[in-house]
């Protein structure tokens, strides 16, 4: 298989909320969209992530919180530019389902996730089964 790259992958139009986003509507949005996951931005720059574990444990609270208060603010992530090998790997060394993906300047670009990588993998036995 030849090498690929996360931005030929990745999901582009990411859905995000800010810091400040009420998190009734956070979880609303999640529900709404059918997400585990949203990115939290701040003009552009990733900030954090709030999973839905991260709503479930906050859930007796929820009309009082904010997304700031919740999230988790030190994200792992890649660049467009990693290679998938890469991004696997800091799935499975962190335990997590998702990496944002930013630019050298920490601005959000997109998103690759666990059913990403999957479709890599059937592409590649895909391609196996025609050679």
């Amino acid at each position: 298989m030849k090498t690929r790259l996360v931005k030929d992958w990745m999901t582009k139009n990411v859905i995000t909320v800010s810091p400040a986003t009420k998190m009734q509507e956070a979880h609303r949005l999640m529900q709404e969209k059918s997400i585990r996951r949203l990115l939290v931005v701040k003009k552009g720059k990733l900030v954090g992530i709030l999973s839905l574990g991260d709503v479930r444990e906050a859930s007796h609270e929820l009309e009082r919180l904010k997304v700031s208060g919740v999230m988790q603010p030190n994200v792992v992530a890649v660049s467009a530019n990693d290679t998938l090998k890469t991004a696997a790997m800091l799935m499975y060394t962190n335990k997590i389902g998702a990496l944002p993906v930013v630019d050298d300047r920490d601005h959000l670009v997109g998103i690759i996730t666990e059913s990403d990588i999957f479709k890599v993998l059937i592409t590649w036995f895909n391609e196996e089964e025609s050679s």
